[in-house]
């Protein structure tokens, strides 16, 4: 009995997959090359590991004993057409990233404020990491997404928060059909593939992001724990969102965003400001999203332009310090969705404001009331509240 028999099915399964390339002797591009054709994310750890009696040097197998001694089978030919073996490796993620986008147009979407000047930047291919910020719900990522979609790239989104880590970005290690494999980071294969890294509110994370600094650079970046270089192939760049430009939060409408080594902000060659749009354009975004809704845009123009600028007026108050609950674009759709469902405006309203203290919401009412000319039919506690004086007044 050959002494191989003792090794268990998936580390056979690999040696036979090499046999079958014809080589006994293989080097890293070789095995690369044969993890990828037949299913796996990397070459197995044990097969890389120094103990293992293949390995005749660094990068280095030699597969002849294996070969000589059990003369392996060529794979068998099924009768009729089997679909392939899922690749369980290649389909998993990092714990915190997303996994990899390739963004649909979105029919409804409107192009505003600094999208020409992202679009230029992702469909030229260039490495030329981009910093977006922006208050809450104006369109940052969508924007990004779109862009993305527009120039037919692949995205990597990673959703940053204080917990991202190392391993989430560069890789890990993770037990995979019962062997420990290499399994890259959002970060890694973002540069290997020359896709977007899309880094998303960035100011959440900490010290743990300066693993990102050779790729910041456009430089390769060496994976300790695999001992692997990885130079970003063409097409790759980074782009960040943030409701900060990195130095803090001083009015905690942001909680946990935290103050950014100044060394990975001064890599972002550019920062673009994202602002609220204009309420012409967000009365056009809003047509658009009622049409997906259900919603008859033409019947309910007037109602969509009050909101436009009801919410306009609500983001004035609160650049000035009137009011500390601020109208975001996202929450005039959440509006918009709550009238196609409940068929009422005042409900409508009421819903997509709910969060809010009665003070706030009853304020907001006698604001929308005042550019509408409608008269609100608010709950009790809303009802309440209205009679003291409008603070946007």
């Amino acid at each position: 009995m050959s002494k191989f028999t003792s090794l268990n099915k998936s580390r056979r399964a690999w040696l036979e997959d090499l046999a079958r390339s014809g080589k006994t002797r293989f080097d890293v591009s070789d095995a690369d090359a044969i993890a990828a054709d037949t299913g796996r994310s990397c070459i197995p750890l044990w097969f890389r590991a120094n103990s293992c009696e293949f390995k005749v040097s660094r990068g280095q197998w030699d597969i002849s004993s294996y070969v000589n001694g059990t003369e392996p089978t060529p794979a068998p030919v099924a009768a009729t057409p089997v679909a392939p073996a899922p690749a369980p490796v290649t389909a998993m993620q990092m714990a915190g990233a997303e996994s990899r986008i390739v963004p649909d147009k979105m029919a409804e979407y409107v192009k505003w404020g600094n999208h020409k000047s992202v679009a230029t930047i992702l469909a030229s291919g260039e490495f030329y990491p981009v910093y977006l910020t922006g208050l809450s719900g104006n369109g940052k990522t969508t924007m990004i997404l779109q862009a993305a979609a527009d120039a037919g790239r692949t995205c990597f989104r990673v959703n940053i928060t204080r917990q991202t880590d190392e391993s989430d970005l560069i890789g890990g290690f993770r037990l995979v059909n019962g062997d420990t494999v290499w399994v890259d980071g959002a970060a890694v294969l973002a540069a290997k593939e020359g896709a977007i890294l899309l880094l998303d509110e960035i100011d959440l994370g900490g010290p743990a992001l300066m693993c990102l600094q050779p790729l910041l650079e456009g430089n390769a970046i060496y994976v300790k724990k695999t001992g692997e270089w990885v130079k970003p192939a063409p097409g790759f760049t980074v782009v960040a969102t943030a409701n900060t430009k990195g130095k803090g939060d001083e009015t905690g409408a942001f909680a946990h965003t935290g103050i950014m080594n100044e060394a990975m902000l001064d890599r972002f060659p550019v920062t673009l400001e994202q602002p609220y749009a204009p309420a012409s354009t967000e009365a056009r975004i809003l047509k658009g999203k009622a049409k997906s809704f259900g919603v008859d845009a033409k019947a309910e123009e007037n109602f969509i332009k009050s909101l436009c600028q009801w919410a306009e007026t609500n983001r004035k108050a609160y650049e000035v310090g009137a009011t500390s609950d601020i109208i975001t674009t996202r929450r005039l759709e959440s509006i918009l969705r709550a009238f196609s469902i409940f068929g009422d405006r005042t409900t409508a309203i009421e819903m997509g404001i709910s969060r809010f203290d009665d003070q706030s919401k009853a304020d907001l009412i006698k604001l929308y009331e005042k550019i509408s000319g409608e008269i609100a039919n608010p709950t009790p506690e809303v009802q309440e509240s209205s009679n003291a004086e409008c603070p946007f007044e």
